[in-house]
């Protein structure tokens, strides 16, 4: 059997073509698996906004119901109907405090601690230091 050249060369282009046929396959199949990902992830995304908006706007609904039963009108028909015998309360429950609450409680705790009314006569005696030649 007398081998050409040609053939060899025929074989090496076959096997090159089939090489790259393959290479080019893997990398079309590598790009639509990973544009179904995105595809899924986009998915899965949306799917995550519609529910944190739903939720959303179900505590939004449950804040208002609570503001509508909170009302003044409301607790004092709840209390008739429920014969609770509850009454509103005659001074504000709320006191703003314009000051600063921290100075403000120093000075209190300063003054009941420093206070002399409650205390009995104390006997103050100077603390005296001495030294000691070793």
């Amino acid at each position: 059997m007398n081998k050409k050249d040609t053939h060899a060369f025929v074989n090496q282009l076959l096997v090159y073509t089939l090489v790259m046929i393959c290479f080019s396959g893997s990398v079309g199949l590598g790009a639509v698996w990973l544009r179904h990902q995105i595809s899924t992830t986009a998915n899965n995304t949306k799917r995550l906004e519609q529910r944190i908006v739903e939720t959303e706007r179900r505590l939004s609904e449950l804040n208002t119901q609570v503001t509508a039963e909170q009302s003044i009108d409301v607790l004092a028909r709840r209390n008739s109907e429920w014969r609770l015998g509850l009454v509103l309360p005659k001074e504000p429950q709320v006191v703003r405090v314009s000051e600063s609450p921290e100075r403000r409680l120093a000075e209190r705790n300063a003054a009941e601690v420093f206070a002399t009314e409650n205390v009995p006569a104390l006997t103050i005696t100077p603390v005296q230091f001495r030294l000691v030649n070793r």
